[in-house]
């Protein structure tokens, strides 16, 4: 077996990616409870952070446009949508590319709320330590992502 795990029998490697997963799962439980336990001021849910960090990073989307990028059921961001929008940290505005599907993006105060949830996650990852390489953290985002596009066909609706 090879350090780069080419050599493997695809048993053996798909074994490894099994464990990948096994660690996923508790990784992501624990960030959600992380966001939760750390946002009492904003009072963000995860889902509401999800989109509000969406749009903070692409700009004005539709609810279909993030529901894809985000694996999640159009009716789980319209209603995450419709919570922040309550809350005054986003709104809909007119999308010329299409006149049913409007646009969200964020307000100023929403804008706020999220660049304070990032500044304060930037500064606990930035905790980790420096004694990873930039090719493990590459390595690390390769494999997620592979694994990610394997599951590409998986419908969300």
């Amino acid at each position: 077996m090879s350090e780069t795990g080419r050599d493997e029998a695809p048993v053996e490697l798909a074994d490894r990616l099994a464990g990948v997963f096994d660690l996923v799962g508790p990784l992501y439980r624990r960030a959600q409870r992380k966001v939760e336990q750390d946002v009492p001021g904003e009072g963000l849910s995860v889902g509401v952070r999800a989109v509000l960090n969406m749009l903070h990073g692409h700009g004005p989307m539709t609810v279909p446009q993030m529901g894809r990028a985000q694996a999640l059921s159009r009716q789980f961001v319209q209603r995450m949508v419709n919570e922040a929008a309550a809350r005054h940290l986003v709104e809909s505005v007119e999308n010329p590319a299409h006149k049913r599907s409007s646009l969200i993006r964020l307000t100023a105060e929403g804008g706020a709320a999220i660049g304070a949830v990032i500044a304060r996650e930037r500064a606990m990852l930035g905790q980790v330590g420096d004694d990873l390489t930039d090719e493990e953290v590459d390595g690390c985002v390769r494999v997620l992502s592979r694994l990610l596009r394997l599951l590409d066909d998986v419908e969300m609706d």
